[in-house]
């Protein structure tokens, strides 16, 4: 049996500067795709242009209502209708929710959901007919993680957008697709170090520390084949994906740090053994 590839397929990529975006933006461009990125940031959206060795850049900010029409229309005029969508882009401040003030809490929304719904609709009349709509979320959402609570209620904002979005446009295939841990991502740039060994210890306690992340090429991989397969079978929705390292659940703050330190993450104070 052939194996079903992303080649010629039409695909906007939103988040494409860093992590899982980044990556399949390189997996899709690989396998031939006619592709869109958009990230914020014009250099690093620059260096996934040339590691990828294609792509239309976009840079945009979701925050900004303007830069939601503009990306529409860059990506019709570069690629034509897309058939798939895939909207990597989320921020998120890491806070005790009773420390959080209006900014982040107006930071995640904006980003997480409501760029992503104003983009969904400026892109509306544009679609490929089955189109592919899909935008990530967390494995938090019902079990938010201490200082992430503004990020998780965004998330779980967008995730009920995607089942109202699916109502009523049910010539499309609007795709919530759910995120364990993963690494190495641009998601905690900035964060305070001691902050996060704090929060570690917190989510350990809680039971929620995952002994091993996933890498954002096997993710790349998994989602690039998923879509494929569900971009030459139209008949086929595709509402929830859960992505989620198998590792067990309740790893300590030690065991995680020292993990990600040996993948590739931050050394963090504290956390893992000397």
């Amino acid at each position: 049996m052939n194996a079903r590839t992303l080649a010629g397929r039409r695909i906007l990529i939103v988040g494409a500067s860093s992590g899982i975006g980044q990556a399949l933006a390189k997996k899709a461009a690989a396998e031939g795709a006619c592709l869109a990125v958009v990230a914020r940031r014009a250099d690093k959206l620059a260096e996934t242009v040339q590691t990828a060795g294609g792509g239309t850049p976009i840079v945009a900010d979701l925050r900004r209502h303007d830069d939601c029409a503009r990306i529409a229309a860059e990506t019709v005029a570069a690629i034509g209708a897309p058939e798939l969508v895939f909207v990597s882009a989320g921020s998120s401040s890491l806070s005790w929710v009773h420390e959080t003030g209006t900014e982040d809490w107006a930071r995640a929304f904006e980003t997480n959901v409501i760029g992503i719904n104003l983009l969904f609709a400026a892109l509306r009349p544009h679609f490929a007919p089955g189109a592919i709509v899909a935008a990530c979320s967390s494995e938090s959402v019902g079990a938010p993680r201490a200082g992430l609570v503004p990020y998780t209620a965004s998330k779980a904002a967008l995730e009920e957008s995607l089942r109202g979005w699916r109502n009523e446009h049910r010539d499309l295939r609007f795709t919530r697709i759910g995120l364990g841990a993963t690494m190495p991502t641009g998601f905690a740039d900035g964060w305070d170090p001691e902050r996060l060994v704090e929060a570690l210890e917190r989510w350990s306690a809680d039971g929620l520390g995952q002994a091993e992340m996933m890498h954002v090429d096997d993710v790349a991989e998994v989602l690039a084949a998923t879509f494929a397969a569900a971009l030459a079978l139209p008949g086929v929705g595709m509402e929830d994906i859960m992505l989620r390292s198998p590792s067990k659940p309740g790893a300590t703050a030690e065991e995680v740090a020292a993990w990600a330190a040996d993948h590739g993450g931050p050394e963090l104070p504290g956390a893992a053994p000397a």
